[in-house]
């Protein structure tokens, strides 16, 4: 009885102490469940094709973005790497959070994790002019490759360079050749590419390339152009873009609204501030390259810096009528995370 009377008598106590615990447990379960990353990891390509992200770094506009959407202070890394196949091992393996490389890398991605990790573009990074150089001096168009000659692409089949080239060589030799090529292909990155196409003294003798290797290989009286993907394409084309997995978006919602504002203000300052957008892009890649050099190329109207992509259903259309492609999507937004899809893209 008297200890009834104990009990009774600190019931009243413990109801709010026990509630009290209660409240302060679901306080930290939901702190955990909207907790977003302290760290964005990307992973990306070399070259201008990826300039917002050298100037993201520089002026730490992830950063900036992610204060203002209240997630306090959030830190960006940036690993440079010289091929999309690395690119997307490293978001396959979680040392990346997002990748930037070529726009059929992505798609490829995009096709094989469909209905799992569900791979998806945060936005596009630029449309630019991929260019198909030579040191040979007779060849005037695909035709004129040899078994003799090897050309230069950043992964063989998979990257940006190499389904233009199929593309091409479809054009040229016609519906269903579009792999004619294909064994004279191999993998190098671009700096390598360019230092076997300059030198003359390896089996590369063509190279498909990127700004601002293509023109630093232009700058050669020895080395000429056989085509622009901007010929096989019909005109503009995006060609990079960065991409992310469904989980990340999906678990960091406001880190991912950051880094697509992050990238809108890059591509803003490159548009403004071409000069300033060249001294980052040197400095960054410790390049030798005159700064007028990398700014007239910035500034070619050729180029287009924009998250907002275009033309992107004629890589689709190809890549999926060849069998690249499994799944091939109706729209431009089924490849994208939808803060873009009412943007006027193509």
């Amino acid at each position: 009885m008297a200890i009834n009377r104990l009990v009774g008598s600190g019931s009243r106590s413990v109801r709010r102490l026990i509630a009290g615990g209660i409240a302060a447990a679901l306080c930290l379960v939901a702190a955990q469940a909207s907790a977003e990353v302290s760290t964005v990891r990307f992973a990306r390509q070399l070259g201008l094709g990826y300039l917002q992200l050298y100037v993201a770094e520089d002026l730490k506009l992830v950063e900036k973005h992610a204060k203002e959407a209240g997630l306090g202070d959030v830190t960006a890394t940036y690993a440079p790497l010289g091929s999309p196949s690395a690119v997307n091992d490293a978001l396959l393996s979680g040392s990346a959070d997002l990748a930037a490389a070529g726009i059929p890398p992505f798609l490829i991605l995009w096709d094989k994790t469909r209905g799992n990790i569900g791979v998806r573009a945060l936005a596009t990074l630029n449309s630019q002019p991929a260019y198909l150089n030579t040191n040979r001096p007779d060849v005037k168009s695909l035709a004129d490759f040899t078994e003799k000659d090897r050309i230069a692409v950043p992964t063989v089949k998979l990257s940006y360079q190499a389904i233009i080239l199929q593309m091409a060589a479809e054009q040229a030799f016609g519906e269903g050749r579009h792999a004619k090529l294909d064994t004279l292909t191999v993998s190098l990155s671009h700096p390598e590419a360019t230092i076997s196409l300059l030198s003359g003294r390896t089996e590369v003798t063509g190279s498909f390339t990127s700004p601002p290797f293509q023109y630093q290989q232009l700058e050669s009286d020895k080395v000429h152009r056989v085509l622009s993907s901007y010929d096989v394409l019909g005109g503009p084309g995006s060609f990079s873009a960065l991409w992310a997995t469904g989980r990340f978006v999906e678990n960091n919602p406001k880190t991912a609204r950051a880094v697509l504002a992050a990238m809108d203000e890059a591509s803003a300052f490159i548009r403004e501030n071409p000069a300033e957008a060249a001294e980052i892009y040197i400095r960054l890649d410790n390049s030798k390259l005159a700064p007028e050099f990398v700014r007239r190329i910035i500034a070619d109207p050729e180029i287009q810096y924009s998250t907002t992509p275009q033309n992107i259903l004629k890589y689709t259309d190809f890549m999926s009528r060849i069998g690249t492609l499994k799944n091939k999507p109706e729209t431009w937004q089924e490849l994208f995370f939808p803060d873009l899809h009412d943007r006027a893209g193509s």
